[in-house]
């Protein structure tokens, strides 16, 4: 079974403006004249972490990191405002040419999947290879799965306190009931609802639910940006002009090699998305992992991952 790579740090750090109002945090690890790739994070809100270094051989890529608008270490920090999909595949594209990149593979999984797709619909000459997990194709389905009414019937214990700080009479529309508080001007109100919201995830993210990872969530400063740009992206239904845009648009990925690596077990992002988008890209290898959930340090996803960048990185 494939394991990480070791620890590195960057080599390079910028910061890039890419509008009047946001700049982001970019960095390069690795091998300068290697193959580039680009680490696209999850959430929407995640930001990066050293240990996404660790996918991808230092001695064979030059490894694009960043952090997007509003979280990590861009700034301004949990910014709801030029904040859109669009915006996002915009500013991969201003990467990019800032850093004299001709092609890179995309890498890419859950929210960080969703946007790759997006990025490759748009930017099909760019992209040399994607790699994609626990796909999530921002579908009305998918929201209501996690959010309303499905992974509730397999955590009810998590879901208990997920509804906790939402009034019985608004929990038929929690997307809607936590936006509310989020974007309450009462810092107290939000960080009630930012810490609920983003503890439902780290508690339901494993195969084996991790205590560790609720907790991480669960620290104000990640969770502020993680809940309140997720459930602002979730109620503008992506920004997309239709539900199912990504399957839609599959047809685009044609000529561009593709890895899908999904947890049989996923209650965040279920299988069946990664299903259909296999179905829509059957070019694309597709990899079903027996005993995985959603998190990428899973130990058969994340060995999946790596063999899929060992196997691109000479493309």
């Amino acid at each position: 079974m494939a394991q990480p790579f070791p620890a590195i740090e960057p080599y390079h750090t910028l910061r890039l403006k890419v509008s009047d109002l946001h700049e982001l945090h970019i960095e390069e690890c690795g091998n300068p004249q290697g193959q580039p790739v680009v680490f696209v994070h999850g959430g929407p809100g995640g930001g990066v972490e050293p240990w996404h270094r660790q996918f991808f051989d230092p001695q064979k890529y030059r490894i694009v990191l960043f952090d997007q608008r509003g979280c990590g270490r861009s700034t301004p920090y949990a910014e709801l405002r030029e904040n859109t999909t669009w915006d996002l595949v915009a500013d991969m594209e201003r990467i990019r040419a800032e850093l004299g990149i001709e092609r890179w593979v995309v890498f890419g999984g859950s929210w960080g999947s969703t946007l790759s797709l997006a990025y490759a619909q748009t930017h099909p000459q760019r992209c040399k290879a994607l790699i994609l997990r626990g796909i999530f194709l921002l579908r009305e389905a998918e929201i209501r799965w996690f959010y309303q009414d499905g992974a509730s019937w397999i955590f009810p214990d998590a879901w208990a306190e997920f509804l906790r700080p939402i009034p019985e009479a608004e929990r038929t529309d929690l997307v809607k009931a936590y936006y509310k508080r989020l974007t309450s001007p009462d810092p107290v109100v939000r960080r009630e609802a930012a810490k609920a919201w983003s503890i439902w995830e780290g508690s339901t993210s494993k195969l084996f639910p991790s205590p560790e990872m609720a907790a991480r969530f669960g620290e104000y400063r990640f969770a502020e940006a993680f809940a309140r740009i997720e459930c602002h992206y979730f109620i503008h239904k992506g920004f997309f002009d239709r539900d199912d845009l990504l399957l839609a648009n599959a047809h685009k990925l044609r000529g561009i090699p593709g890895v899908i690596v999904q947890g049989r077990y996923d209650v965040v992002c279920p299988m069946k998305s990664a299903w259909d988008l296999h179905r829509a890209w059957p070019e694309a290898e597709f990899h079903v992992v027996a005993d995985a959930g959603h998190a990428a340090s899973e130990p058969g996803i994340l060995s999946r991952l790596v063999d899929a960048t060992e196997r691109f990185a000479t493309l």
